[in-house]
This record gives C-alpha cells, sequence and structure tokens, in this order.
C-alpha cells in the first residue's frame, strides 16, 4: 500500500502509480514516463494521513478490478504491446508502436465494450484511402491482436482491401554479373556476394562476423535490427528456421579471407543507400538489395534443386511465403524454357497424322 508523505504546509499527499506515457524526445527519440495519480488531504496530524492513504488505496482496488472490457482501443493495443516486448523482436515492436502511433487513433478512444463490427470496416476504409493494401492489412492484424488478448468475445469479421500482386523486378543472370563487375573490390560486393550466393538477409549480413566462418560453411545465429529506441542492436534471429548453416562456392570464401571481425561494416539501412547508389551509377534497371534474395531463390528453383533445400538455405519457415513470394521465374529461364515448350508443341504438330490431314486438305 502507498505511504502518504507530509508536505510543507503541513497537509498530506499519496500518490499511486497509474499508466505509462511515452513522451517523444527533440532528437525523434521515445522516452517512457511513469505517471502517477495524487490524493492530497489537508486534515493535519495521524487523521489526515490515514485519510490520504485509504482514498489512494480505494482507487487502487477501484483501479485493479475494472474490467478490461472498459479500456479503449488505444490502451488496448498500448498493452498489447507492453505485453509483447522481450517475447518479439525489437523491430516488430518497433512495427506496432508505428501502427499505434499512425492508425490506431481514429479508432483509439472506443471503448472495447462499445467497438462494433461496423466500427472496424470504417477505420479500414479510412486507412485505405492512401495506404496501400499490405499497410492496412498490417494495422489490422495488430488491432485485431490487441482485442483478442483483452477483450476475446468479440470476434473481428472484416473485409479487408485486395492485395496488390507485387511488381517485381528480379535482376537477370547479366544483371548481376554487371553489378558484381562494378562493385568489384568494395566493401559493398561483400554484402552481394552473400546475399545472391546464400541467400542472406540485410540484417544478418550486417551481423556476420569472421568468428561465424568455418571452412566454407557461414553460420547464420545472428541479426542487426532497429529497436524501438531507433538504435540499432544485434540479435537473435527472428524466427528459428534463420538459424542455419550455409556452405558457399570456393569463389566466396576467398573473397572474404583476410577480414576480422564483421565482414560488412554498416547498418541495413546504409548497406541499402550504398547499394542503390552503385545500381544507378552502374546503369542498371532499379530494383532492391533485398531482390538479390528473390534472385537466388529463383535461380535454385530454375535450376531445379528441391524447395525443401531452398527453403532450408533461405531461412524460410515454410514454403507459402517463398512460393508466394520470391520463387519469380527469371527471365534469362523463361525465354529458354518458353522456346523449349513451343519446341516441344511443333513436335507434337508434326505427327506423322497431322502431316497427312494437311497432304489430304491441300
Amino acid at each position: 500500500m502507498a505511504t502518504a508523505r507530509k508536505l510543507p504546509s503541513g497537509s498530506w499527499r499519496c500518490q499511486v502509480y497509474s499508466h505509462m506515457e511515452q513522451i517523444v524526445q527533440p532528437a525523434g527519440s521515445i522516452k517512457k514516463k511513469r505517471i502517477y495519480k495524487s490524493f492530497p488531504c489537508d486534515i493535519p496530524g495521524p487523521k489526515g494521513k490515514r485519510q490520504c492513504e485509504r482514498m489512494a488505496a480505494e482507487w487502487a482496488a477501484e483501479k485493479e478490478t475494472i474490467s478490461k472490457s472498459a479500456m479503449t482501443v488505444k490502451e488496448a493495443v498500448r498493452g498489447y504491446i507492453e505485453a509483447k516486448e522481450g517475447v518479439l523482436s525489437p523491430s516488430s515492436i518497433l512495427n506496432y508502436e508505428s501502427v499505434e502511433k499512425n492508425y490506431i487513433p481514429l479508432i483509439g478512444q472506443i471503448r472495447l465494450d462499445s467497438l462494433t463490427q461496423q466500427d472496424v470496416p470504417k477505420w479500414v476504409r479510412q486507412n485505405s484511402r492512401d495506404k496501400s493494401p499490405k499497410t492496412v492489412r498490417n494495422a489490422h492484424g495488430v488491432l485485431v491482436a490487441a482485442v483478442g488478448m483483452f477483450y476475446p468475445s468479440l470476434h473481428l469479421n472484416t473485409p479487408l482491401p485486395q492485395k496488390n500482386r507485387p511488381d517485381l523486378y528480379i535482376p537477370t543472370d547479366q544483371d548481376i554479373r554487371r553489378l558484381l563487375d562494378h562493385v568489384q573490390g568494395r566493401d559493398l560486393e561483400n554484402a552481394i556476394y552473400l546475399a545472391v550466393f546464400g541467400p542472406m538477409r540485410r540484417g544478418e549480413i550486417c551481423a556476420l562476423e569472421s568468428s561465424d566462418i568455418t571452412g566454407n560453411t557461414v553460420k547464420v545465429n545472428k541479426s542487426m535490427v532497429l529497436g524501438p529506441d531507433k538504435v540499432w542492436k544485434v540479435k537473435q534471429p527472428k524466427t528459428y528456421a534463420s538459424y542455419r548453416e550455409i556452405t558457399y562456392p570456393d569463389f566466396v570464401i576467398e573473397r572474404l579471407k583476410g577480414i576480422d571481425g564483421r565482414l560488412v561494416r554498416c547498418t541495413p539501412n546504409q548497406l541499402t543507400s550504398r547499394f542503390q547508389r552503385a545500381i544507378k551509377s552502374s546503369g542498371l534497371p532499379h530494383f532492391r538489395f533485398h531482390d538479390l534474395r528473390h534472385y537466388s531463390a529463383s535461380f535454385m528453383h530454375a535450376a531445379g534443386i528441391p524447395d525443401s533445400y531452398i527453403m532450408e538455405r533461405g531461412g524460410w519457415q515454410t514454403d507459402n511465403v517463398m512460393k508466394t513470394v520470391y520463387r519469380h521465374t527469371l527471365s534469362d529461364h523463361q525465354k529458354e524454357m518458353t522456346q523449349k515448350i513451343n519446341a516441344e508443341f511443333n513436335s507434337l504438330c508434326n505427327t506423322t497424322c497431322n502431316t497427312q490431314k494437311k497432304e489430304a486438305c491441300n
């Protein structure tokens, strides 16, 4: 129980913890501040102290017994995020807090016991005006998870915007050769080798150290992520499947020899910036660093490598993401396969039966 303190004026004051607020600092970082509720009492002496402490105790007891359904949507989302801190990766928490800040305010003041099936679709439509379907779906996912945690009797069934088919440019074999020639001898070359012939993610590459390499085998056991405090940190991989060992070709390992410590000395965002400058200066079509991972998966698929081996090498937990996003047909190989298909069709049409029919028609 909170203890009352005597003030210089002779009155009493008792403070009880209420909640936590986030204060945005001038530099853009976020500082958490504990908020207390005060209970003053002007009666002097022990009687005033007892009355002050009684008011504080009654309020605290009432606070504990308030039904979770009386929470607002904003409070539920904040509670959900706090419950997931230390469980989810810092980058996931950062994304959740972005949803809380940018999307929840439109619906945040509604109490959970007043939230209806009509409120959420309206909120989705409001966000869909200037946000991508993927962004709206992610924000809706956070909302549903928070409501499910604190008010599970409400089952939200919301029509969501149709997913956009990703219009991705997958670099060709010629693009990769041209890119590697352009960055030869630079630190960026190491990162591209690890992504193309791995495939490794940005965060995994930036966290990789020379001690993680034994022979031709690279052990992936950490990743560099941006936390809620906007500081880059090296943490364990996001999923269990991300822990893996990749055996690289000799020429990749030879390129990495002689480096002590981190193999790529930059953050993931810095890596993206350097990569985009290299793409622009080399005259290549625009594509992202992450598309090197697409290229690698597509190349292995085109080469006939079974999906299970591609999943293991790339650190995919299920084949769903790999098949729907990463396994694109390379334009180089697509032309080759098209010619092969048409050649088979031509062979089919040149059967003896078809030849006799053509002669009969003539």
